[in-house]
């Protein structure tokens, strides 16, 4: 088992956050896990270097192998993440609000709750990427094999940077102090414009996102402090009250906060070795 967060080379700070790189090697095909995954306001490119990944909608409880390598954009419910195979390695590049769209030129609207082959997005490059990802066992040569293709992608990118890029990372910050108006406001929009605007390059309302980001970061605080009581987490990150925060839970989590956790520690696959999850 092995997991680990990379940052990426300045030339690459202003477009990716993070990796993740996870690989892990299970005795038992029989019995591979899952991980449960709420909704997070993120957008990414992933990488399944060797075996597979599939996604499962516990909604409408439809199962899809996703490609060696994909975009995903904005998700809006919760998914179980299936391992297939039973020597899995995977490589998520973590983006910065906004860069998905200036990287793609794809409305990000078009993406929600789902995702597309990053061959059918990008230049035909990223076949030879995956390949040659596919033919190293070297964890910090792979992550170069996807900056040098990162690098080429920044110096032709579709689109400018806009200040709703910054807007939406505040507001992965600071959820609890969302106003529409104001963040509006800071960008020289409209209420109308900045929500079209928004959807654009983040997929979804900014209401919906803020929502998405709280319950994430209460996730989150719970996470690295899992003696913290639920209600002070609830207030701390602007709810009204306790059920207020089961209600998001259960729209992006599929259960209520305890249970989710409960879940997370039972069977996500870097529990099972003892790991943190390096994305949170």
């Amino acid at each position: 088992m092995y997991g680990q967060a990379f940052l990426p080379i300045p030339a690459l700070q202003r477009y990716v956050k993070s990796y993740q790189l996870w690989h892990f090697i299970f005795s038992d095909p029989g019995k591979l896990p899952f991980k449960p995954y709420a909704a997070r306001p993120e957008q990414a490119l992933v990488f399944c270097v060797r075996g597979f990944e599939i996604i499962e909608y516990t909604t409408s409880q439809t199962f899809i192998e996703r490609p060696r390598s994909y975009i995903m954009g904005q998700f809006i419910e919760r998914v179980n993440r299936h391992i297939g195979s039973p020597d899995f390695i995977i490589i998520v590049v973590n983006f910065h609000p906004g860069v998905l769209f200036r990287f793609t030129g794809i409305p990000n609207h078009e993406l929600t709750n789902t995702f597309i082959d990053a061959e059918a997005a990008f230049s035909k490059e990223i076949r030879r990427v995956n390949e040659r990802l596919n033919r190293t066992g070297d964890y910090p040569e792979m992550i170069g094999i996807i900056e040098n293709f990162l690098l080429e992608i920044v110096g032709s990118l579709k689109n400018d940077s806009h200040p709703i890029d910054t807007v939406s990372s505040l507001i992965i910050e600071h959820p609890e102090n969302f106003s529409l108006i104001e963040l509006a406001n800071e960008c020289f929009l409209s209420s109308r414009q900045f929500e079209r605007r928004f959807k654009e390059r983040m997929g979804i309302s900014p209401k919906l996102y803020a929502r998405i980001a709280r319950a994430n970061k209460a996730f989150r605080m719970k996470y690295h402090y899992p003696n913290e009581d639920w209600l002070d987490i609830a207030l701390a990150c602007g709810y009204h009250d306790y059920q207020h925060m089961v209600k998001d839970f259960l729209d992006f989590a599929g259960a209520t906060p305890a249970s989710y956790v409960l879940e997370d520690i039972k069977k996500a696959p870097e529990r099972i070795f003892g790991i943190k999850d390096t994305s949170l």
